[in-house]
């Protein structure tokens, strides 16, 4: 089977563009191919952390992994940190990268617009990222289209490296979502939904109560038009929330427009309220289940072991061709 990794920052509980837009593939991809998944604690430290903040949300998002229906027994699941090859194998990248190539990249330049300076593991963080996949002898990487530019990247460094390394790096391939399944912000259908976004109501998260889900789609961003019509280009409040009720629902885009042929928004929103409330129901139960339970521990620690027994022996072959160690 072809190997796949994939990972998710521990900043916050997951919303709705997540999980339709990766942690849906994850359950899917399992079924046939050997996959890692990781919480990307490392990561989350390129901007200051509160550190029992940070390991409660570790824990957060390691439970919806598994809430959403990520199987411990068919795939690897696992903390960041607690394999200490993905720091090691970033150093061998950076060296093997170049400030050009980094200062390109269009999340580093909008993340630190108008900053004087920014801090530097903004800037390498692609490096981290690449060393995660690398790591793993990776075949696949399911990632949404504003991280196509940082597989590239990682492409771009396998593929330097092994012509004057022999052959070190498996070249991986992205698989990428399909166009209709990104998930906006409820309230700028122009921007993707964001977990660091100040309007809470921008977003829809796996864990929020029906109370908040139910307001957050009513106060949704959508035109003065009021006709149930999918144009993301003139219509991208309304054709976000049909992308939403579709996916959740399985009726297509032109199922949902018949059914709401002469009906306004406010019909829809209502019942867009039930199709989200009852598709995250199961998922908040199953969380609630396993958060605090002792399980949840054992299975990070498992997963941990099983990735070091993947990643241990290709750091061994990255530091045997550049003739590091003894």
């Amino acid at each position: 089977m072809k190997r796949v990794f994939s990972g998710v920052q521990p900043t916050g509980n997951i919303h709705l563009g997540n999980y339709l837009g990766a942690l849906r593939q994850f359950v899917e991809l399992q079924d046939d191919h050997e996959c890692l998944y990781c919480i990307v604690d490392l990561h989350a430290i390129t901007v200051p952390q509160d550190p029992k903040v940070l390991k409660e949300h570790i824990l957060d998002v390691a439970a919806l992994y598994l809430a959403v229906g990520v199987d411990p027994k068919k795939s690897i699941v696992f903390v960041q940190s607690d394999v200490s090859a993905h720091a090691e194998l970033s150093w061998v990248l950076t060296c093997n990268s170049y400030t050009g190539e980094l200062s390109r990249m269009t999340q580093f330049k909008s993340k630190s617009h108008n900053k004087e300076s920014a801090p530097t593991g903004l800037f390498t963080y692609p490096l981290l990222m690449a060393a995660d996949i690398l790591l793993y002898d990776v075949d696949v990487v399911p990632v949404g289209n504003d991280q196509k530019q940082h597989i590239e990247l990682t492409r771009d460094i396998a593929v330097r490296v092994n012509n004057t390394r022999k052959k070190t790096f498996v070249v991986p391939e992205g698989r990428y979502l399909k166009e209709g399944a990104r998930i906006m912000a409820l309230d700028d259908p122009t921007q993707k939904m964001s977990k660091s976004a100040e309007n809470i109501h921008s977003r829809i998260s796996l864990l929020d109560d029906p109370a908040k889900i139910k307001k957050s789609i009513m106060k949704a961003t959508t035109d003065s038009e009021g006709v149930v019509r999918f144009d993301p280009e003139t219509k991208p409040g309304i054709s976000n929330l049909m992308n939403i009720y579709s996916v959740l629902s399985g009726k297509s885009l032109d199922e949902i427009e018949a059914a709401y042929a002469g009906k306004g928004y406010g019909d829809f929103k209502k019942d867009l309220v039930v199709v989200v409330t009852e598709a995250l129901a199961p998922i908040k139960t199953r969380y609630e289940k396993i958060r605090h339970s002792d399980e949840l521990i054992e299975i990070l620690k498992d997963g941990a072991e099983r990735a070091r027994a993947i990643a241990n022996p290709v750091m061994q072959r990255v530091k045997d061709n550049f003739g590091l160690g003894l």
